[in-house]
């Protein structure tokens, strides 16, 4: 008679194979990390160069970006300025306005904002753009947006970002501020996932991991 044998793994191997386990699971953790990393240090980096886009505009043209016009000034600029809507102009009463309910709308001077920063070419896009459009992508799928009202109880000038998950959002506020959603020069609240939440005048009080948020900066 002829015994079969049963080939398997022997120790040695099978601990080869856990360690080769271990070692992936671990990469993944880890490239995760860095990817999340990445997208904090991306939007602290995009808010930046918005806010010197900003005051590089009015450094230059002595108004602020979405109030600025009338249209003739504008399109007497050339360049980029004569392929501006008609309709991105703002009324130059020394406010940039969008309320709170504009912010990730495009609608109002909040949406021209965008547009002149654009025609002065202080930032990439296109100058034509329209609505939702007009706003910048941000590094968790959201958008930046512009709001003047005050959000989170901060007022002035701010930049907001939609869909920030919990973890960098508080990364992000501990990074150039104080740490807390409802203190400081950057404050947030919880929002919808997959949606553009539009900031609101209270602030959360702490972050959650489990939660996405609205994160406001002043400019």
């Amino acid at each position: 008679m002829h015994h079969r044998t049963h080939a398997g793994f022997t120790l040695i191997e099978a601990a080869i194979v856990l360690v080769i386990v271990g070692l992936l699971i671990g990469g993944i953790l880890k490239g995760q990390e860095l990817i999340a990393s990445a997208k904090v240090k991306q939007t602290i980096s995009d808010m930046n160069g918005i806010s010197t886009a900003y005051n590089a505009y009015v450094d230059e043209y002595r108004r602020q970006p979405g109030d600025d016009g009338p249209a003739a000034t504008l399109t007497a600029r050339g360049g980029s300025w004569s392929e501006l809507s008609g309709s991105a102009v703002g009324n130059r009463n020394g406010i940039v306005d969008a309320a709170l309910a504009s912010t990730f709308t495009g609608s109002e001077e909040g949406g021209y904002f965008w547009n002149h920063l654009r025609a002065a070419g202080f930032m990439s896009g296109d100058v034509q753009a329209t609505g939702v459009d007009t706003l910048p992508l941000n590094p968790f799928g959201g958008r930046f947006g512009f709001t003047s009202a005050t959000a989170f109880g901060l007022t002035g000038n701010k930049i907001c970002a939609s869909e920030v998950s919990g973890r960098a959002a508080a990364a992000i506020d501990t990074q150039i501020d104080d740490g807390k959603p409802n203190s400081g020069q950057v404050r947030a609240a919880q929002a919808t996932a997959g949606a553009h939440t539009a900031p609101s005048a209270t602030a959360a009080t702490s972050y959650s991991e489990d939660q996405v948020y609205t994160l406001c900066r002043r400019l």
